[in-house]
Protein backbone atom coordinates (compact mmCIF):
# COMPACT_ATOMS: atom_id res chain seq x y z
CA UNK A 1 0.00 0.00 0.00
CA UNK A 2 1.33 3.48 -0.90
CA UNK A 3 1.02 6.10 1.48
CA UNK A 4 0.08 9.90 0.58
CA UNK A 5 2.64 12.34 0.69
CA UNK A 6 2.61 14.09 4.47
CA UNK A 7 1.27 17.49 4.13
CA UNK A 8 3.65 20.12 4.35
CA UNK A 9 3.18 22.28 7.88
CA UNK A 10 1.79 25.04 7.94
CA UNK A 11 3.23 28.27 7.56
CA UNK A 12 2.76 30.44 10.26
CA UNK A 13 0.30 33.53 9.09
CA UNK A 14 2.61 35.95 10.89
CA UNK A 15 6.42 34.46 9.77
CA UNK A 16 6.75 36.39 6.81
CA UNK A 17 6.72 39.69 8.19
CA UNK A 18 9.59 38.30 10.52
CA UNK A 19 11.04 36.85 8.01
CA UNK A 20 10.87 40.68 6.13
CA UNK A 21 11.85 42.00 9.55
CA UNK A 22 15.12 40.12 9.96
CA UNK A 23 16.47 40.29 6.08
CA UNK A 24 15.94 44.03 6.25
CA UNK A 25 17.65 44.33 9.80
CA UNK A 26 19.84 41.61 10.79
CA UNK A 27 20.18 42.46 14.18
CA UNK A 28 16.86 41.07 15.30
CA UNK A 29 15.70 37.74 14.30
CA UNK A 30 12.04 36.43 15.28
CA UNK A 31 11.32 32.47 15.68
CA UNK A 32 8.16 30.71 16.52
CA UNK A 33 7.51 28.52 19.60
CA UNK A 34 4.29 26.22 20.57
CA UNK A 35 5.35 24.20 23.20
CA UNK A 36 8.15 25.29 24.99
CA UNK A 37 10.69 28.78 25.05
CA UNK A 38 14.32 28.90 24.40
CA UNK A 39 16.17 28.88 27.73
CA UNK A 40 19.18 29.43 29.52
CA UNK A 41 22.19 30.70 27.67
CA UNK A 42 21.35 34.13 28.21
CA UNK A 43 17.51 34.13 27.41
CA UNK A 44 15.19 35.41 29.41
CA UNK A 45 11.07 35.71 29.33
CA UNK A 46 9.77 38.83 29.33
CA UNK A 47 7.24 37.19 32.26
CA UNK A 48 10.82 37.30 34.42
CA UNK A 49 11.11 41.14 33.76
CA UNK A 50 7.61 42.01 35.03
CA UNK A 51 8.14 40.02 38.16
CA UNK A 52 11.01 42.02 39.05
CA UNK A 53 13.14 39.55 41.05
CA UNK A 54 16.62 37.27 39.84
CA UNK A 55 15.70 37.67 35.66
CA UNK A 56 15.23 41.13 36.36
CA UNK A 57 18.56 41.65 38.28
CA UNK A 58 20.29 39.59 35.64
CA UNK A 59 19.03 41.90 33.09
CA UNK A 60 20.33 44.65 34.47
CA UNK A 61 23.80 43.65 35.26
CA UNK A 62 24.36 43.47 32.08
CA UNK A 63 23.38 47.06 31.02
CA UNK A 64 25.21 48.24 34.08
CA UNK A 65 28.09 46.53 32.83
CA UNK A 66 27.90 47.76 29.42
CA UNK A 67 27.79 50.90 30.18
CA UNK A 68 31.03 51.11 32.31
CA UNK A 69 32.93 49.10 29.37
CA UNK A 70 31.75 51.69 26.66
CA UNK A 71 31.28 55.07 28.57
CA UNK A 72 34.38 54.05 31.28
CA UNK A 73 31.83 55.38 33.76
CA UNK A 74 29.36 53.78 36.38
CA UNK A 75 25.36 55.26 35.84
CA UNK A 76 22.86 55.41 38.18
CA UNK A 77 20.70 52.61 39.21
CA UNK A 78 17.84 54.14 37.20
CA UNK A 79 19.54 55.33 34.46
CA UNK A 80 20.65 51.39 34.00
CA UNK A 81 16.81 50.34 34.03
CA UNK A 82 16.51 52.69 31.61
CA UNK A 83 18.49 51.67 29.06
CA UNK A 84 16.99 48.01 29.65
CA UNK A 85 13.73 48.98 29.39
CA UNK A 86 14.68 50.48 25.93
CA UNK A 87 16.20 47.97 24.73
CA UNK A 88 13.99 45.48 25.71
CA UNK A 89 11.00 47.27 24.97
CA UNK A 90 12.28 48.62 21.13
CA UNK A 91 12.13 45.40 19.76
CA UNK A 92 9.28 43.73 21.42
CA UNK A 93 6.84 46.33 20.27
CA UNK A 94 8.32 45.57 16.76
CA UNK A 95 6.77 41.92 17.53
CA UNK A 96 3.40 43.39 16.86
CA UNK A 97 3.83 46.72 14.76
CA UNK A 98 5.99 45.03 11.87
CA UNK A 99 3.19 41.91 10.85
CA UNK A 100 0.63 44.83 11.29
CA UNK A 101 2.64 47.56 9.12
CA UNK A 102 3.06 44.52 6.26
CA UNK A 103 0.32 42.52 6.53
CA UNK A 104 -2.34 44.08 8.36
CA UNK A 105 -2.03 41.26 11.47
CA UNK A 106 -1.56 42.35 14.80
CA UNK A 107 -0.62 39.43 17.46
CA UNK A 108 -1.89 39.17 20.71
CA UNK A 109 1.68 38.65 22.71
CA UNK A 110 1.05 37.79 26.86
CA UNK A 111 4.96 38.29 28.45
CA UNK A 112 4.70 34.73 29.24
CA UNK A 113 5.30 33.97 25.21
CA UNK A 114 7.90 36.01 24.63
CA UNK A 115 11.49 35.24 25.41
CA UNK A 116 14.85 37.67 24.56
CA UNK A 117 18.36 36.74 23.96
CA UNK A 118 19.69 40.13 23.33
CA UNK A 119 23.51 39.20 23.00
CA UNK A 120 22.04 37.90 19.86
CA UNK A 121 19.63 40.04 19.09
CA UNK A 122 16.53 37.15 18.82
CA UNK A 123 13.14 37.24 19.96
CA UNK A 124 11.40 33.77 20.60
CA UNK A 125 7.45 34.30 20.22
CA UNK A 126 4.05 31.85 20.92
CA UNK A 127 1.22 33.69 19.06
CA UNK A 128 -2.29 32.13 19.39
CA UNK A 129 -4.51 34.94 18.76
CA UNK A 130 -3.99 37.40 16.24
CA UNK A 131 -6.31 40.40 14.66
CA UNK A 132 -6.62 41.02 11.35
CA UNK A 133 -8.63 42.52 8.64
CA UNK A 134 -12.08 40.77 6.91
CA UNK A 135 -10.41 40.63 3.25
CA UNK A 136 -7.34 38.64 4.95
CA UNK A 137 -7.11 35.26 4.03
CA UNK A 138 -5.91 34.43 7.37
CA UNK A 139 -9.53 35.38 8.90
CA UNK A 140 -10.56 31.95 8.16
CA UNK A 141 -7.51 30.49 10.48
CA UNK A 142 -7.59 29.55 13.94
CA UNK A 143 -6.66 31.91 16.51
CA UNK A 144 -7.73 34.60 13.96
CA UNK A 145 -9.94 37.90 15.29
CA UNK A 146 -11.76 39.66 12.50
CA UNK A 147 -12.33 43.48 12.90
CA UNK A 148 -14.14 45.05 10.57
CA UNK A 149 -11.95 48.32 9.52
CA UNK A 150 -7.99 49.73 9.97
CA UNK A 151 -9.35 51.73 12.84
CA UNK A 152 -10.09 48.65 15.10
CA UNK A 153 -7.04 46.82 13.32
CA UNK A 154 -4.94 50.09 14.86
CA UNK A 155 -6.85 49.78 18.14
CA UNK A 156 -5.77 46.38 18.12
CA UNK A 157 -2.35 47.28 17.91
CA UNK A 158 -2.71 49.85 20.86
CA UNK A 159 -4.00 47.31 23.31
CA UNK A 160 -1.17 44.46 22.12
CA UNK A 161 1.34 46.72 22.92
CA UNK A 162 -0.24 47.78 26.09
CA UNK A 163 -1.07 44.00 27.10
CA UNK A 164 2.34 42.96 26.62
CA UNK A 165 4.08 45.91 27.99
CA UNK A 166 2.21 47.13 30.85
CA UNK A 167 3.55 44.12 33.73
CA UNK A 168 7.14 44.77 32.14
CA UNK A 169 6.63 48.49 32.92
CA UNK A 170 5.06 47.39 36.22
CA UNK A 171 8.51 45.31 37.23
CA UNK A 172 10.88 48.00 35.77
CA UNK A 173 9.39 51.17 37.45
CA UNK A 174 10.63 50.28 41.02
CA UNK A 175 14.08 50.24 39.50
CA UNK A 176 13.20 53.90 37.93
CA UNK A 177 12.47 57.39 39.17
CA UNK A 178 9.64 57.56 36.47
CA UNK A 179 5.65 57.63 37.37
CA UNK A 180 3.45 55.83 35.21
CA UNK A 181 3.12 58.87 32.82
CA UNK A 182 6.50 59.00 31.93
CA UNK A 183 6.53 55.32 31.29
CA UNK A 184 4.00 55.00 29.05
CA UNK A 185 5.72 58.04 27.00
CA UNK A 186 8.84 55.70 26.92
CA UNK A 187 6.40 53.01 25.86
CA UNK A 188 5.12 55.32 22.88
CA UNK A 189 8.49 56.71 21.62
CA UNK A 190 9.50 52.72 21.74
CA UNK A 191 6.37 51.92 18.99
CA UNK A 192 7.50 55.00 17.14
CA UNK A 193 11.44 54.66 16.39
CA UNK A 194 11.13 51.16 15.71
CA UNK A 195 8.91 50.89 13.22
CA UNK A 196 10.24 54.42 11.94
CA UNK A 197 13.74 53.13 11.77
CA UNK A 198 12.55 49.55 10.39
CA UNK A 199 10.37 51.23 7.59
CA UNK A 200 13.73 53.05 6.36
CA UNK A 201 15.04 50.10 5.94
CA UNK A 202 12.25 48.78 3.93
CA UNK A 203 12.28 51.35 2.04
CA UNK A 204 8.86 52.52 3.22
CA UNK A 205 9.67 55.23 5.78
CA UNK A 206 7.01 57.64 4.24
CA UNK A 207 4.55 54.93 4.91
CA UNK A 208 5.43 54.13 8.16
CA UNK A 209 5.73 57.95 9.20
CA UNK A 210 2.12 58.01 7.83
CA UNK A 211 0.74 54.74 9.38
CA UNK A 212 2.18 55.92 12.80
CA UNK A 213 0.81 59.29 12.95
CA UNK A 214 -2.47 57.88 12.23
CA UNK A 215 -1.85 54.73 14.90
CA UNK A 216 -0.62 57.73 17.75
CA UNK A 217 -2.27 60.53 17.22
CA UNK A 218 -2.46 61.88 20.81
CA UNK A 219 -4.98 61.43 23.35
CA UNK A 220 -4.65 57.81 22.78
CA UNK A 221 -4.40 56.01 26.77
CA UNK A 222 -2.74 54.72 27.95
CA UNK A 223 0.10 56.16 25.83
CA UNK A 224 1.06 59.49 26.42
CA UNK A 225 1.99 62.38 23.28
CA UNK A 226 1.41 61.62 19.39
CA UNK A 227 3.87 60.11 17.37
CA UNK A 228 5.51 63.66 17.30
CA UNK A 229 6.72 64.04 13.64
CA UNK A 230 7.65 66.90 11.88
CA UNK A 231 9.41 68.62 9.17
CA UNK A 232 12.84 70.56 8.65
CA UNK A 233 13.95 72.39 5.90
CA UNK A 234 17.64 71.59 4.59
CA UNK A 235 20.20 74.01 3.96
CA UNK A 236 19.42 73.39 -0.19
CA UNK A 237 15.85 73.20 0.75
CA UNK A 238 15.19 69.67 1.29
CA UNK A 239 12.80 68.13 3.57
CA UNK A 240 14.05 66.81 6.96
CA UNK A 241 12.06 64.36 9.03
CA UNK A 242 12.55 64.58 12.55
CA UNK A 243 10.28 64.27 15.93
CA UNK A 244 9.92 64.98 19.22
CA UNK A 245 10.18 62.36 22.05
CA UNK A 246 7.83 62.42 24.79
CA UNK A 247 9.80 60.88 26.82
CA UNK A 248 13.74 61.31 27.90
CA UNK A 249 16.46 58.46 27.68
CA UNK A 250 18.54 59.22 29.82
CA UNK A 251 21.73 59.89 27.23
CA UNK A 252 22.56 63.30 28.85
CA UNK A 253 23.56 62.13 32.33
CA UNK A 254 26.78 60.03 30.51
CA UNK A 255 27.08 62.54 27.59
CA UNK A 256 25.87 65.87 28.83
CA UNK A 257 26.74 67.71 25.68
CA UNK A 258 25.68 65.01 23.48
CA UNK A 259 21.77 64.85 23.37
CA UNK A 260 19.79 62.33 21.05
CA UNK A 261 18.28 63.50 17.52
CA UNK A 262 14.95 63.27 18.65
CA UNK A 263 15.35 65.06 21.92
CA UNK A 264 13.49 68.13 22.91
CA UNK A 265 16.54 69.54 24.50
CA UNK A 266 18.29 69.34 20.85
CA UNK A 267 17.64 72.13 18.62
CA UNK A 268 17.00 72.06 14.98
CA UNK A 269 20.07 73.65 14.12
CA UNK A 270 21.82 70.86 15.16
CA UNK A 271 19.28 68.16 14.34
CA UNK A 272 19.90 69.94 10.51
CA UNK A 273 23.27 69.85 10.79
CA UNK A 274 23.33 65.92 11.77
CA UNK A 275 21.07 64.87 9.58
CA UNK A 276 22.55 66.33 6.52
CA UNK A 277 26.23 65.19 7.68
CA UNK A 278 24.78 62.18 7.70
CA UNK A 279 22.77 62.10 4.25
Amino acid sequence: MTRAPAAPPAVHPLAEAYARLYAAFPGLRVTLWDTAPPSGDGWVCAAGLAAGGESLDAFLSWDDAQIVRDYGQRARPDVVASFALHRYAWPACLLITIPWFLHRRVPRLPVQDVSFQRELGRMAVRISAFSCLPDDPAAELPGARVVPDEEALRTEVRAAVAQHLEPVLHGFRTRMRRGPRALWGMAADEIVEGLWYVGHLLGEEQRAVAALERLLPGATAPYVGSAGFRELTGPRGEPLATRDRASCCMFYTLRPEDTCLTCPRTPDEARIKRLTATA
